[in-house]
């Protein structure tokens, strides 16, 4: 299992990237938080500047042109990484999940026409899945349709929450294309190019006032050929599981990344503010705030160890996933929360980054799974051992 500290033959790489998410990514944050041409080239010199001392793509594969760190040292790399949600677009990380997609079940020339110019970040991907019309924690309602016309999918639907479409050279789409089959074997991933007619934007939808490329799409009889398809019919499922699992960890330790940085907000604030004679730091309701950030992060920095460990043995992790990932995403909020209320008024605006690390901590109970799905999902399975006549092992 990977230990509580930083393993030695990790720490140096981890170092580096620390100091460039503070020392180059966190500075620039108001720019690129302002978006437009000015934004647009500081991330691309960040980008280059990544790409020139070895810290670019860490943890894609190395025969995709990636630096190949394996997945267990890879989590204490993304923890710093994830200081800021601009270190995975400075890092060439934010196309990690896409790229292990197609490298998992991509054709060859789907490969060469979409993957490799991935990795390099000549291209963005996107992926479509939740629909504004059902329910998407349940994705067997999934309405989207693809049916095969020839030699060419004609797809309609409207998808929501596709990230990255506005600027993506592709959608990967999970559409329905068995509507005989069972509800997990009905559903096939297919590559959309986001210039084939029919293919319209309709808006970009905020989140909670925050502009992240979150776009609602319209597919309007979009044809594209057949070979389009991603891996096999009817694996749709297993396919956006294999996406969804791994990246629930990555997003947890990026918000332990974030949740440390709001820690040494709180802190800080509290040894250098004054008030009623004497520090913050003095005042017992604020050393609270301290202890129970401390041991959440602490608590859940050894849940996600826990369920990285899952993964990377290749073991059924779902219910490690899913407890980290509500675990994870509660923690992060109240952490900034905290953070928040310690700088008073100053911490409602965008005099600090607090602001704006709260509402996005927000939505992390909301995507990939709301928290209501993932506590049924693990309490479900928990209590299946249990029925079985079994009990389980917290050592492992």
């Amino acid at each position: 299992m990977p230990g509580f500290d930083v393993p030695d033959h990790v720490r140096p790489v981890r170092d580096q990237v620390l100091a460039f998410m503070t020392e180059r990514v966190e500075p620039a944050e108001p720019v690129l938080h302002a978006g437009g041409e000015e934004a647009a080239a500081l991330l691309l010199d960040l980008q280059g500047q990544a790409k020139a001392e070895g810290l670019w793509a860490l943890g894609h594969p190395s025969e995709l042109g990636g630096g190949g760190m394996p997945f267990a040292d890879y989590v204490y790399v993304n923890e710093v990484q994830g200081r800021s949600e601009y270190g995975q677009l400075a890092l060439g990380t934010f196309t990690l999940q896409d790229s292990l997609m197609l490298h998992a079940h991509a054709s060859e020339s789907q490969r060469s026409r979409w993957l490799e110019p991935l990795v390099a970040a000549e291209i963005w991907p996107s992926f479509a899945m939740t629909e504004p019309a059902v329910a998407s924690s349940d994705p067997t309602q999934l309405q989207t349709t693809a049916t095969l016309d020839g030699d060419q999918w004609v797809i309609s639907g409207r998808k929501w929450f596709t990230t990255g479409a506005n600027r993506a050279a592709y959608t990967t789409v999970m559409c329905r294309t068995e509507p005989d089959a069972p509800d997990h074997a009905a559903f096939s991933m297919i590559i959309v190019p986001t210039d084939t007619p029919g293919y319209e934007i309709i808006r970009e939808t905020p989140v909670l006032g925050i502009r992240g490329g979150h776009c609602e799409v319209v597919y309007d009889d979009v044809r594209v050929p057949a070979d389009h398809l991603l891996g096999e019919r009817g694996r749709g499922f297993v396919i956006a599981q294999q996406r969804l699992g791994p990246g629930r960890i990555f997003h947890a330790m990026r918000w332990l990344g974030q949740a440390q940085r709001a820690f040494d907000l709180l802190c800080q604030r509290l040894v250098s503010r004054e008030a009623f004679g004497s520090s913050l730091a003095s005042k017992q309701l604020m050393q609270q705030h301290v202890f129970d950030s401390y041991a959440q992060i602490q608590a859940c920095r050894l849940l996600t160890l826990h369920a990285a460990d899952a993964v990377d043995r290749g073991g059924d992790a779902r219910v490690e996933i899913g407890a980290v990932k509500v675990v994870g995403a509660k923690m992060l909020h109240d952490v900034i929360d905290r953070a928040v209320q310690a700088h008073g008024a100053a911490g409602l605006t965008d005099d600090t980054p607090l602001s704006h690390m709260y509402r996005a901590a927000r939505f992390a109970r909301i995507y990939d799974g709301p928290d209501e799905v993932h506590i049924q999902s693990v309490a479900r399975r928990l209590l299946k051992t249990y029925r079985d006549g079994a009990t389980h092992s917290f050592a492992g």
